[in-house]
């Protein structure tokens, strides 16, 4: 992803310690959305972003699943959606749904989710379509696009 990051409207679901949003903001995304539900993890995020001190952010203490309809609703769209929810509790297939309904993603953005190697997902979800698959022993990045 390296240059699509510089300038990027990125997204951070799920982002629990924040570490994937602010890499982007030292790699120089405009602006990053980190979304979490979990409080002490917000705090987490802040006391990160204070020690790198870079870039434009918000912060969102919500659900993942509900942010998405939040953000659509605000008229919001990302260059780039990244993803790790929690393993095999089949959120990631949610959260692409709720992606494919509820259109956040910016018309040449990507959506990178982190999963389990156990959890398939599906090639296509409404408007997006899986272009690529990585895999790092048992963690799997599936990437999207818009069709």
């Amino acid at each position: 992803m390296g240059d699509s990051i510089k300038n990027s409207l990125f997204l951070e679901l799920f982002a629990g310690s924040g570490a994937v949003g602010i890499e982007a903001l030292s790699h120089g995304a405009r602006q990053v959305s980190f979304v979490e539900k979990e409080s002490n993890c917000l705090k987490l995020i802040e006391s990160n972003l204070k020690l790198v001190e870079v870039g434009e952010h918000r912060l969102y203490k919500k659900d993942s699943l509900q942010a998405i309809k939040y953000l659509s609703q605000g008229g919001m769209k990302f260059d780039i959606i990244f993803l790790d929810p929690p393993y095999e509790k089949d959120l990631a297939k949610k959260s692409l749904l709720s992606l494919s309904v509820y259109d956040i993603v910016a018309p040449q953005g990507i959506i990178v989710v982190e999963h389990h190697k156990k959890e398939e997902l599906p090639k296509g979800e409404g408007s997006l379509i899986l272009f690529k698959q990585k895999r790092y022993g048992d963690k799997v990045l599936s990437f999207y696009k818009k069709a």
